[in-house]
């Protein structure tokens, strides 16, 4: 057993969140994304989190992972399809509320990418991880920071 890792962290996730270096980009995708093609296009690694959120996990990955802070933009999500233009994503609001208590660049730390590149994108990323997210659209990439030393 270990201390202080949120329980709903799996080794598999643990281990992965450890092995990844500085620069690399873990991305949270909901239900719906079609992960195993992404993995089999880019490489990334696929793990499941089934019956979590995105939001819940992304908590839980910020509480364990530095954020880049090296880049303008560490945090990635997708846009929406011309189909699906009309849609709410509060989830997107969600996602800038969290990682705002982990980064102080609030809001300003996010990029978005059109549907295609985001797809793309995320294939070459290090690790996906297919969450139980209902909400359409709730995807994301967080790029691993560094460590700073103790002042």
């Amino acid at each position: 057993m270990l201390k202080n890792i949120p329980p709903i962290i799996s080794p598999e996730l643990l281990k992965v969140l450890a092995e990844m270096g500085h620069g690399d980009y873990i991305v949270l995708c909901d239900a719906n994304c079609p992960v195993d093609m992404f993995c089999r296009n880019g490489g990334a690694i696929k793990l499941r989190a089934d019956g979590i959120s995105a939001t819940e996990l992304l908590k839980a990955i910020l509480e364990l992972m530095p954020i880049d802070q090296s880049v303008p933009t560490p945090f990635v999500i997708g846009n929406k399809t011309e189909y699906d233009k009309g849609i709410p994503c509060p989830i997107w609001d969600e996602f800038k509320e969290i990682a705002s208590c982990y980064d102080k660049r609030g809001v300003e730390a996010f990029i978005q990418y059109e549907r295609d590149k985001f797809c793309d994108f995320i294939s070459h990323c290090y690790a996906i991880v297919q969450t139980g997210e209902r909400a359409l659209y709730g995807n994301i990439a967080i790029r691993k920071g560094v460590i700073t030393p103790i002042q």
